[in-house]
């Protein structure tokens, strides 16, 4: 069944489907997101990125998760993140007091706080790994301790971001692609040595994933350094409209 035509049928269809963590987890919404290469200090410049949905796996109650540390007891190679917030009306300047919230999958592609039916066949709605909600610094920064994501049919390794106001008003919601080539983070985290065993065959690329395949400028792609004997650490920033 195609994507699309998946979302078109609605929930009910969701019994006819037997997939991991779906194809459809994340629909690219017609809503205008915003990302940034600008500085704390307000001297930079914002590039304007495609919004993009929750997906079928939001966070049921982010408030509940207000922690820097997200790995519960999922294994995985190790992974900092840290997300930059700053404002595209005020010159990319560093937002203090934003609230954001992220989501992954784990290692073998499969979300927290679902499960146990065709859109994903493992149980796992009684636990909630890979969830966080974190509040901005002086600096608009926010710092999450996780493990490298997994990845599933139909889509590239991403995270899911939430970025609120302090007042808890929804400003932005988006995802963080990963950077992919012959010896990017992406390629050497996906062996059986890493115990991330599905590897790279059948992988969706991120000029293939339905998300990503419009990003041209490459805003939605986070940076990443690091090794997978040492961890790796992954920085974004994203500009709202604030």
């Amino acid at each position: 069944m195609e994507r699309k035509d998946f979302l078109k049928n609605g929930l009910s269809a969701l019994g006819l489907v037997s997939v991991l963590p779906l194809i459809s987890s994340c629909k690219k919404d017609d809503v205008a997101a915003t990302t940034t290469t600008g500085s704390s200090s307000g001297n930079g410049t914002c590039t304007e990125a495609p919004a993009e949905t929750q997906g079928p796996f939001p966070t049921k109650v982010p408030s509940s998760y207000v922690r820097s540390n997200i790995v519960d007891d999922r294994t995985g190679v190790p992974i900092t993140i840290k997300i930059s917030i700053t404002n595209k009306n005020n010159s990319c300047a560093a937002i203090a007091g934003a609230i954001v919230d992220i989501w992954h999958c784990d290692k073998d592609g499969y979300y927290s706080e679902y499960g146990g039916s065709g859109m994903q066949s493992v149980n796992y709605t009684a636990v909630h790994f890979l969830r966080g909600r974190q509040t901005t610094d002086a600096n608009g920064l926010v710092t999450f301790t996780s493990i490298f994501p997994g990845w599933y049919s139909g889509r590239s390794t991403h995270i899911h971001v939430h970025v609120y106001n302090a007042s808890g008003t929804s400003l932005k919601v988006t995802q963080i692609a990963f950077p992919e080539g012959s010896s990017s983070a992406v390629v050497l985290v996906n062996t059986t040595a890493t115990g991330y065993s599905k590897g790279m065959s059948g992988y969706t690329y991120n000029t293939n994933d339905n998300i990503f395949n419009d990003d041209t400028t490459g805003v939605e792609i986070a940076t990443l350094s690091g090794s997978v004997s040492e961890g790796y650490t992954l920085a974004h920033s994203i500009a709202v409209v604030a």
